[in-house]
């Protein structure tokens, strides 16, 4: 039995015991990776650079890329390194510095993502008062306080869960360090103060989804009071990215955080927390991109003259 102040590092759960099978996943990992790198990379640039694109929608666009790149590098960077070289050990510090900036990144995603969907709320349901609701000031707060949202709720859960006593060994089962494979091996009683901080998260959570499912009952119903097919089509390919992105997202994480412990086996575990943490950022670029030919053009130019400077 070992205590907090003995661990110097976690043994996190291995991706396969097969040396061919770990070098696969090397490779599928780093395929993920360099698409979400690409493809959140080329948002960020055409978002930046072309000013046709400086709206509130784009602007919260590049805000969510930047949690999809921060989400990609969290995790996956060190799971390609166990793969690669046969191994399962991050540091305690390793292991706190990435359990914080998850929280963040994944935070500061779903308070966008809610505030994404505020922007298409107003932008169907209000339009006349869009400027007004939405100017550039108050995309700036809210943007910023989604980023400092993300800081204090990762703040407040990696000081707490690191402050607990660990008596359990130290081996994780998870690929990445997250909060509760770590209450796993806290002693008895001693993680009661992170469980109601959990569920204070995960209330504040629900009222995102709930704020999110009650905008967009709103925005179909306004939808279909538009006269015109191609008005209807029109509002729907705004709104359909994101709420493509919002389905992606709190799917993958409901179902593995809430799923039956019938159901559960490391095997789908680790498939299920693969296709909330990773895939999500790997693919918000090519949702958004495929129906928005706005962001699609702008991403074109920009390879374009990329290619032509090379």
């Amino acid at each position: 039995m070992s205590n907090s102040s003995s661990i110097s590092h976690f043994l996190l759960l291995p991706l396969a015991d097969m040396r061919q099978l770990q070098l696969l996943h090397f490779c599928l990992f780093l395929g993920i990776s360099l698409a979400a790198l690409l493809g959140n990379g080329l948002i960020i640039s055409a978002v930046a650079c072309g000013h046709h694109l400086h709206t509130p929608m784009f602007f919260f666009l590049l805000n969510l890329a930047l949690t999809d790149l921060g989400c990609i590098c969290t995790t996956v960077p060190k799971a390609m390194h166990n793969s690669l070289w046969d191994t399962r050990t991050i540091s305690y510090s390793g292991c706190a510095a990435q359990l914080f900036f998850f929280l963040f990144f994944m935070s500061a995603e779903f308070s966008l993502l809610t505030i994404m969907s505020y922007d298409r709320y107003v932008s169907i349901c209000k339009p006349l008062h869009y400027r007004t609701l939405l100017g550039s000031r108050a995309c700036a707060h809210m943007a910023a306080a989604a980023w400092a949202s993300g800081f204090l709720n990762a703040l407040l859960h990696t000081v707490n869960t690191f402050s607990l006593p660990l008596c359990k060994g130290n081996a994780l089962g998870q690929f990445f360090c997250e909060v509760p494979q770590i209450l796993k091996l806290a002693c008895s009683q001693s993680y009661l103060r992170e469980l109601w901080l959990l569920a204070v998260s995960v209330c504040l959570g629900f009222g995102c989804f709930v704020f999110i499912v009650f905008s967009y009952m709103q925005i179909f119903r306004a939808v279909l009071k538009i006269p015109s097919e191609q008005g209807q089509h029109k509002a729907f390919s705004t709104c359909f990215p994101h709420l493509a992105v919002v389905s992606l997202f709190t799917s993958t994480a409901i179902f593995t955080y809430l799923k039956p412990p019938s159901v559960s086996c490391p095997s789908l575990d680790l498939a299920l927390s693969v296709l909330y943490s990773v895939v999500p950022p790997a693919l918000n670029p090519l949702i958004y991109s495929m129906r928005n030919q706005e962001l699609k053009a702008a991403m074109c130019r920009l390879m374009t003259g990329w290619i032509k400077k090379l």
